[in-house]
């Protein structure tokens, strides 16, 4: 039990708390008893360790030019163009040009709206034309890989 005395415009209170369960409390109010809900509060966070005092600040390295993006590739005549069925975010290419692949291999990865997407070749081939690199963004579409 903790006991405290308040002062609220002049008048003099004398209180008893007392935990009685989580969320229900006992206050003792000059004499009164009274039946309180407390909210239980959170547990605080660590307190983050104090960091080493800071070294000089290195000056800020000048902002490099953005690079716009690639211009597509034309593709290569007579092959079957594999398009991105979506836009997206090219996350891996699996294949190298010149590679055999079979139908159903997986030739890249694309991410759109934080999923990945398997794209895979709809037909046995060689890999005539790589059109895209990993991290470039494509439209629906866009011509990614042209197999031969």
């Amino acid at each position: 039990m903790k006991e405290f005395t308040f002062k609220i415009n002049s008048a003099e209170y004398k209180c008893a708390v007392e935990e009685v369960e989580a969320g229900k409390t006992n206050v003792t109010v000059n004499g009164k008893v009274y039946e309180v809900e407390t909210e239980v509060p959170a547990k605080p966070a660590a307190a983050p360790k104090p960091a080493a005092a800071p070294a000089a600040k290195p000056a800020a390295a000048p902002a490099a030019p953005k690079a716009e993006a690639p211009k597509p590739a034309a593709p290569v005549a007579g092959g079957l163009q594999v398009k991105s069925p979506l836009p997206g975010s090219v996350i891996k290419v699996l294949v190298s040009e010149g590679q055999a692949v079979k139908k159903g291999d997986t030739l890249l990865t694309l991410e759109s709206m934080k999923m990945e997407n398997a794209i895979m070749a709809e037909q046995d081939g060689i890999v005539k034309q790589i059109a895209v690199t990993p991290g470039q963004n494509v439209m629906q579409d866009d011509l990614l890989i042209v197999l031969g």
